[in-house]
């Protein structure tokens, strides 16, 4: 079987920047086994795997070299990307994912803008071993989203964040229940209203570049710290990335670009 197959970066105007996703194109269904030795293969946090259903709706899996993931922002957009540079009329597309979610993406321009739905998080307390291994010194807020079974962490501002250098083989070794930790600050960069990281090692890589997902409930949160509906974020990880986001009545519009690296064949 040959599959057509792309490395996008997204979350940037820049290749060798944001986040990179492996996407695969498929013509017909292949075994969660092989999905999972591909996302290996490629390496990146999150490998997406498409296939046609209607028109212009799209079934969508999203596997990290670990275990399938319920919903992945940088992956959707990439996938999003590689179809819209295949098909010059595209301009809406509809993913339903694995999970029972509909991300509704459209082609603005240069950008791109995915609909993904507006969820919160319920305060909960964090281990102060976890706190200690990730190198953080004093929490602010805590908040868990059960969606994606993750914990978000609010810190002092984003100069101690950037600065976060966590223990990844302490992490690893806690018995934690969750899928990774999103640590997040009011940003010191002018036109960024806040910034965030994302450390993931017990169900993914240790840190995800650029995450588009945790906007679902980090959006939310910070709309209710500052009282804005449009928000810029940056993730100041090591390959940087940045989007906007805006809050509707149910839903999170995340705005951004990908580039594609590159476009090639896997046979198996």
């Amino acid at each position: 079987m040959k599959i057509k197959s792309f490395i996008v970066d997204a979350f940037t105007t820049e290749l060798f920047k944001g986040n990179q996703a492996g996407v695969c194109l498929l013509e017909q269904p292949i075994s969660e086994e092989k999905m999972i030795l591909i996302a290996k293969e490629f390496g990146f946090s999150e490998t997406a795997f498409v296939m046609p259903l209607t028109d212009n709706k799209y079934s969508i899996r999203y596997f990290s070299p670990k275990m399938e993931i319920p919903l992945c922002g940088h992956a959707t957009m990439a996938s999003a990307k590689a179809l819209f540079s295949g098909e010059e009329q595209l301009h809406k597309i509809i993913f339903n994912t694995h999970s029972g979610y509909t991300v509704e993406v459209r082609k603005q321009g240069v950008n791109i803008e995915m609909s993904f739905p507006l969820l919160e998080v319920e305060n909960t307390t964090l281990s102060k071993e976890i706190v200690d291994a990730l190198g953080i010194k004093e929490v602010l807020s805590c908040g868990y989203n059960k969606e994606h079974n993750i914990v978000m962490v609010e810190i002092q501002d984003g100069v101690e964040l950037a600065a976060l250098s966590p223990d990844f083989n302490r992490l690893r070794n806690i018995d934690t229940g969750i899928n990774g930790v999103v640590v997040t600050a009011s940003s010191c960069i002018e036109g960024y209203d806040y910034e965030y990281r994302y450390f993931w090692p017990w169900s993914g890589t240790d840190e995800d570049p650029v995450t588009g997902a945790v906007q679902s409930f980090l959006a939310p949160y910070w709309y209710i710290r500052l009282d804005k509906k449009v928000l810029k974020a940056f993730q100041c990880s090591e390959r940087t990335g940045s989007m906007e986001v805006e809050l509707t009545e149910d839903k999170v519009i995340i705005k951004s670009c990908a580039v594609i690296f590159s476009e090639g064949i896997i046979t198996i």
